[in-house]
């Protein structure tokens, strides 16, 4: 089964919590801290795979998620990090993010392996929060989330040049001839379903990679048929041999097929109909020389590309269309086809610290500690309006407010923090 294009969801390993445990030993009046640190959750990698031509295998499973860290334990013992999950691709896979359809990367051109979702990083063991005010640190760092996305992959075939055309009209013969690759032949439409790649050796070294582009019908642009699977694949090309059947066995015209097709790569792309294009005018050993010749001219005279006479059966052309081929590959300019990253993951989570909200029966007051809270007492001048307004929004967007409500905080009941003590009122 061909498939050049997959949507599935991605994500990474959640990092493992630190831990909250002290030293429980005989003879050991008062132990320290020793929670454990969380381990690292897995990372989501993309790595190109010489031996895929499909994405057919991301059609039947669409979820991949990558191990959660473990959690910390006592006696200062680190969680064991999560395994990563590699997704194999074959080389040209284009990733991108699914809601805005941006690029997040492109898995060709010496990019072989990519880390695409970073695993949640592991929470810090309560052990690192003791401090000459804090000895006995109650809470310890929560593991980082994982990161998820929702991704579409797309396979935009690598090749020097591109075999367009209608159905029918002998691409699959003529790169059986040309090239060592072994394409499926058969007298009827869409007998090639994924873009079959061979490599052209030349005699005087200059050989090229050629791919057979399954054929394009009038409304492939607007997703008519196999169009736009087929379309993306020419977005690499350099140069295009544009095959047409000029004896119209199927009782096409050769000059509006070739408009036909050009038409369609406009529609899609107005990039691939400026490609250089030769014209390969097949199927003229079931011509009478003289009818051959005629088509031929009336191709020359319709478009200003240069046209071959071949037959892609007997061979008759066919050196002379690889040379021409060759000669325009170095002509023109080597311009890779890269898509650009268009898409950061860096905002996808942010870092956090610690804190505990509780409520002190024998003080009768909630206390809220932790690093968090710490810093943000450090940098905030609490007395004047812009300050005490930070600090109220701080409260509020980092859930504190939310869990002293849970505990059944009342208007008027007192909140210490640190240094700090006020009396809350919603």
């Amino acid at each position: 089964m061909f498939a050049d294009r997959a949507e599935i969801y991605i994500r990474s390993g959640k990092g493992g919590d630190g831990s909250v445990s002290f030293r429980r030993e005989l003879f050991v009046a008062a132990g320290g801290p020793n929670g454990g640190d969380g381990g690292k959750g897995g990372d989501i990698i993309f790595e190109v795979d010489d031996g895929l031509n499909t994405l057919s295998d991301y059609r039947f499973i669409r979820k991949h998620c990558a191990e959660d860290g473990q959690n910390g334990g006592t006696n200062h013992c680190t969680g064991r990090n999560g395994a990563d999950k590699i997704l194999k691709v074959p080389e040209g896979t284009v990733i991108r993010e699914k809601e805005s359809g941006k690029v997040i990367t492109d898995m060709s051109h010496g990019n072989r392996r990519e880390v695409i979702l970073k695993g949640g990083r592991g929470g810090k063991g309560n052990q690192h929060y003791a401090t000459a005010t804090m000895q006995v640190p109650k809470y310890a760092q929560p593991g980082q989330d994982a990161q998820e996305l929702n991704v579409i992959l797309e396979l935009k075939v690598i090749a020097d040049v591109g075999l367009i055309g209608f159905p029918n009209v002998g691409k699959s013969t003529f790169l059986s001839r040309v090239t060592n690759a072994k394409p499926k032949i058969a007298n009827y439409h869409f007998t090639t379903l994924n873009p079959n790649l061979g490599v052209v050796d030349m005699e005087d070294g200059n050989g090229f990679v050629i791919a057979d582009i399954p054929g394009l019908i009038e409304g492939a642009s607007e997703g008519i048929g196999l169009g736009h699977e087929f379309l993306r694949h020419v977005e690499r090309t350099r140069v295009m041999i544009h095959i047409v059947d000029v004896a119209s066995t199927e009782g096409r015209d050769p000059v509006e097929d070739i408009r036909t097709i050009n038409a369609e790569l406009a529609a899609y792309n107005e990039a691939l109909a400026k490609k250089p294009q030769i014209i390969a005018a097949n199927k003229t050993d079931v011509m009478l020389p003289e009818e051959a010749e005629e088509a031929v001219s009336r191709l020359q005279e319709a478009f200003d590309i240069p046209v071959y006479s071949i037959s892609a059966v007997s061979g008759k052309g066919v050196k002379e269309l690889l040379y021409a081929v060759s000669g325009l590959l170095q002509e023109t300019k080597d311009e890779t086809v890269v898509f650009e990253r268009e898409f950061s993951l860096d905002t996808l989570t942010l870092p956090d610290e610690p804190f505990t909200v509780e409520y002190s029966e024998e003080e009768k007051l909630y206390i809220v500690e932790g690093p968090r809270i710490e810093k943000m007492l450090g940098y905030t001048n609490i007395d004047s309006e812009k300050g005490f307004e930070f600090f109220q929004n701080f409260l509020k967007n980092n859930g504190i407010l939310d869990e002293l409500e849970a505990l059944g905080i009342q208007d008027g009941d007192t909140v210490r923090m640190y240094g700090l003590q006020f009396d809350y009122y919603k």
